[in-house]
């Protein structure tokens, strides 16, 4: 009788589990450490640090490659295990359970010093690190990270994700500055924004995975390689500073890019909006990054400066870069202070302090002498979606009353491929203003003063696939501020626009026109 000798991965499983972390799988961990040069495995010397250790899948897999790598150089194996431990591998735990994981992972044991370790040290951890830390409080807010007062000021008895090697100034401190060559794992991501006043609002989360990034570049190693949420290279993840945006980008240190717009492909069950992405960065290094957009269907693979138009922003998919340069022919930089954006007005056009926000009910259902300002709400609020305010009730923007313009909603849920990518706009005629469920085209009497026409034929613009498929380059989120529409460029509104018009105005070909058809669905 045949036997069934498969043995799973214990990390394997841990990572298909749902949990709050998002464990590493170690065939994502491998890929992840192919692109570090082979030789770094080679050499005694070199020295390796998670500092964001989970499951430990990326020590492990370190020491084997180091185990094989140094076979010729230390021949006996207990020997060569005691040194890749002791001097090559080191690790900092994010939470207590996660240190014992990383213990077992390393030296199948949860304590370092214990019988079972592979390995003996001195001490229970052994060279992965864990200790309680706790916020440091100012005005509400962990100084280092962000951390809401009010939601993870927990007592010592539960975990408060104050994260150790973030919630320092100097994370030299943790080995006595040893020197490392590769700073390599899966940080957190983020960490809740809710407040004392509003906790029901801890969905709303910061991206804390650039302070560990941060941290790592105090240590100056040779090599980062980390697997990170993408939203950063659009300028769309909260918490993230578009000087940060700007260091990463304009610096020119990756030298190679893997991102995933599903993130499924790497991670199962997990949805990360946006995708995710790993790379290999070194400051030794500037230069061209071998960028590598991966999809279920292909691969495309491209070597070039990440922001080759110095846009502020990654245009992460290859066939819009392309289309992207052929408009640029036509309308040379007009992404930079001349695109469609400058037409949107900003969030939070009209409300302030609550008045006129999207849940705001201080308007009247019919029209009277004092309530005479028609006032655009959700239909999720009123079903016929307007109401009925007077004009003192507009706390700002107020000049904005006697123009014609267009509304669109700030935020739409779909977006992706196959997509609308926005809401359907509508004419907003004078006399009108906004809820802060929409945002208004042509807000400004100084810079675009437009008449009903042009804003019929604005809407018609934005109903085109082209021009929301020039919005999905930066839209990665259900939120559609005027930032998005940077590289949708501005026409002539004195009549309607149709696909086809643009697709020729901008010698767009057939494979160009078909993927741009594929990607976004018709607005109904």
């Amino acid at each position: 009788m045949a036997t069934n000798s498969y043995n799973p991965d214990v990390l394997n499983c841990l990572a298909n589990l749902s949990n709050d972390e998002v464990f590493t799988p170690p065939e994502l961990a491998n890929r992840i450490l192919d692109l570090l040069p082979p030789e770094l495995f080679r050499s005694p010397d070199t020295k390796f640090l998670d500092p964001f250790s989970k499951s430990g899948v990326f020590l492990r897999e370190i020491v084997k490659r180091l185990d094989r790598g140094l076979e010729r150089n230390i021949p006996d194996r207990q020997s060569r295990i005691d040194h890749i431990l002791h001097k090559q591998v080191f690790g900092i735990a994010v939470t207590e359970l996660t240190s014992y994981l990383s213990r077992r992972s390393l030296y199948c044991s949860r304590f370092a010093n214990g019988d079972y370790s592979v390995s003996r040290f001195d001490t229970e951890g052994g060279n992965i690190l864990y200790s309680n830390r706790s916020h440091t409080w100012e005005n509400g807010r962990c100084k280092y990270c962000g951390a809401s007062q009010a939601v993870y000021d927990r007592g010592p008895e539960a975990e408060q994700y104050a994260y150790m090697f973030i919630h320092t100034d100097n994370p030299n401190q943790f080995f006595g500055n040893m020197k490392f060559d590769v700073i390599v794992g899966n940080p957190p991501y983020q960490l809740s924004k809710a407040s004392e006043n509003n906790k029901t609002n801890a969905s709303f989360a910061s991206a804390i995975y650039p302070l560990f990034f941060e941290q790592a570049l105090k240590l100056n190693p040779r090599y980062i390689s980390m697997i990170v949420p993408s939203r950063w290279m659009t300028r769309t993840g909260q918490g993230i500073s578009n000087d940060w945006v700007d260091k990463m980008i304009i610096g020119n240190h990756f030298i190679e890019m893997h991102d995933f717009p599903d993130s499924t492909d790497c991670f199962a069950g997990v949805d990360i909006m946006g995708g995710v992405n790993y790379f290999l960065y070194s400051q030794e290094y500037i230069g061209k990054c071998h960028y590598v957009q991966h999809t279920k269907e292909k691969q495309i693979a491209r070597d070039d400066y990440l922001d080759p138009f110095k846009a502020g922003v990654i245009i992460r998919n290859p066939m819009a870069l392309e289309i992207t340069r052929k408009i640029i022919l036509k309308e040379g930089d007009y992404y930079k202070n001349n695109s469609f954006s400058s037409l949107v007005g900003p969030s939070h056009y009209f409300d302030k302090d609550g008045v006129l926000n999207t849940n705001w009910r201080g308007y009247a259902k019919h029209r009277d002498e004092t309530h005479n300002v028609k006032y655009y709400v959700s239909r999720k609020l009123e079903e016929t979606g307007f109401g009925w305010i007077k004009k003192s009730d507009i706390p700002k923007g107020i000049e904005t009353l006697g123009l014609h313009k267009v509304f669109i909603p700030k935020a739409n849920g779909s977006f992706g491929e196959n997509a609308p990518i926005l809401g359907v706009p509508f004419y907003g005629e004078p006399g009108s203003v906004c809820s802060q469920t929409y945002i208004p085209i042509g807000y400004d009497s100084h810079l675009h003063n437009f008449s009903k026409e042009e804003c019929e034929n604005i809407m018609s613009y934005i109903k085109t696939k082209f021009f929301r498929f020039m919005v999905s380059v930066r839209k990665m989120t259900q939120d559609a501020p005027k930032d998005v529409y940077q590289f949708v460029p501005k026409q002539d509104f004195s009549h309607p626009w149709t696909d086809e018009m643009l697709y020729k105005k901008y010698g767009l070909d057939k494979d160009e026109i078909a993927f741009i058809e594929s990607m976004i669905r018709p607005m109904e």
